[in-house]
């Protein structure tokens, strides 16, 4: 198993943040968990831009993606990813209360690794976080080390 890794949550939803982190933390899964608050942010810390210009050049083994963001939204960020020969083997899990089906259609067709809608109930958000944090961070096999670039 690869070792443990960073999951980047990108969610511009407080209450959506600390129901994650807590049920990440609930179950043990002891990745540690980068919040970013909008699409722009996720890109910077991808890139190693601005205020992540100095951070580990490490990728996360997986991305938490929500649809709906400011500034730059996810499907713009998932482009991006799919469109770079460095970032597009960094898993991308769509993480979004979106139901519109043109949103799971284009998700797929730029290279989503697997779309959740979040539940509404407390226990099955929880159950829905546990399942995806314990298969893409601790039983996915991910590629070898894959560092992240620094800014162009």
């Amino acid at each position: 198993m690869n070792p443990i890794g960073r999951i980047l949550l990108a969610e511009d939803n407080a209450s959506d943040v600390e129901l994650t982190l807590a049920a990440l933390s609930e179950h043990n899964l002891a990745n540690e968990v980068v919040v970013v608050r909008d699409g722009a942010e996720a890109l910077d810390y991808l890139y190693r831009r601005d205020g992540y210009a100095s951070r580990a050049a490490e990728a996360p083994v997986v991305v938490l993606l929500d649809l709906k963001m400011p500034k730059v939204d996810g499907l713009a960020v998932l482009r991006t990813m799919k469109a770079d020969p460095i970032l597009r083997v960094i898993p991308v899990v769509v993480l979004t209360s979106s139901r519109e089906e043109s949103d799971l259609v284009e998700s797929y067709r730029l290279g989503v690794n697997a779309y959740v809608v979040k539940p509404v109930a407390f226990s099955d958000f929880v159950r829905a976080i546990r399942d995806v944090g314990r298969f893409w961070a601790v039983l996915n096999e991910a590629p070898p080390v894959v560092e992240s670039r620094a800014a162009r």
